[in-house]
């Protein structure tokens, strides 16, 4: 559930963290943000603190960091990097938002947005705000994230927490005749173990002829529920192979299935392709294509 080939799921926090006391050792903390799929064109948000509460509070990031969360889908960002806390068991983390806006889709195809202000500094040039974003109380005593364990225990030398802001939950219009939407994150976080990861490669067969640039690879699990969002593939080196990866997945079955855009593929082996990811390992599917329609 993270980037970098060892992440953990990204999760907001809010109310007192507690930590054991008499703890004299340190760990290195790492959290890395990403976000689950969902149908919202953007969901920008602007974080500004992060932090430990608790007897004793630690701040974890006092710079604002402003991002589209759409952009995580297949990948995080280091929202803080190897700062260094006492170790111990924390039961929550904190996230201040004091800004965001999100564009969604009208009936008729076109877009409206709505922002916790009109002159949120997030907003693009000479967007027209149709609405209200609100967001309860996030700015001042911020997003409580919730660890998948029920704490988040930080011990040896260096941990990576991952935290999932699953925006196709998080935002809901209101009910009425506000004409507003309202912020109600969805948020999960966990210490990220030995994750793994699936490389898939696409060539051509000897006398076919396809754009494979036009053709994309996404991810099921065993119970063909979509996990992420499709990946483009792309020939980075001008080779002839054409390449995509999914990178922090929980040890477990998959299914990998290459898709194009138009017409129809035979592939060997066949897609829908099975593997099996490990822990901390990365599986390959190479596949070939053998006819193209």
């Amino acid at each position: 559930m993270l980037r970098i080939k060892l992440s953990a799921v990204l999760s907001l926090a809010l109310a007192a963290a507690a930590c054991d006391g008499g703890v004299s050792e340190t760990t290195s903390l790492t959290i890395k943000l990403k976000d689950a799929p969902g149908d919202i064109h953007a969901a920008v948000v602007t974080i500004s603190e992060v932090n430990l509460a608790g007897e004793n509070p630690v701040v974890l990031r006092d710079e604002p960091a402003t991002v589209d969360l759409l952009t995580l889908a297949n990948t995080t960002m280091d929202l803080v990097d190897g700062v260094t806390v006492p170790s111990g068991v924390y039961s929550q983390l904190r996230f201040v938002i004091t800004g965001a806006y999100i564009e969604v889709e009208n009936e008729d195809g076109s877009t409206s947005i709505y922002a916790s202000s009109s002159d949120y500094e997030g907003l693009p040039d000479g967007a027209v705000v149709a609405g209200e974003l609100r967001m309860p109380s996030f700015s001042q005593s911020g997003l409580k994230v919730t660890m998948a364990d029920g704490a988040l225990e930080l011990s040896g030398d260096e941990q990576i927490l991952l935290v999932d802001f699953d925006v196709s939950q998080s935002f809901g219009h209101l009910a009425g005749q506000s004409g507003a939407w309202v912020m109600h994150p969805v948020i999960t976080g966990g210490v990220l173990g030995l994750s793994g990861g699936i490389d898939v490669t696409a060539t051509l067969g000897d006398g076919v002829t396809f754009d494979l640039a036009t053709a994309s690879a996404s991810l099921t699990d065993a119970a063909d529920v979509a996990v992420g969002s499709p990946v483009a593939l792309t020939d980075a080196d001008l080779n002839g192979v054409f390449e995509a990866s999914f990178d922090l997945l929980a040890p477990g079955d998959y299914k990998v299935v290459l898709t194009p855009a138009a017409g129809t593929l035979t592939l060997d082996p066949a897609s829908p392709h099975p593997v099996t990811v490990t822990s901390g390992g990365t599986a390959t599917v190479n596949f070939t294509v053998t006819a193209a329609n």
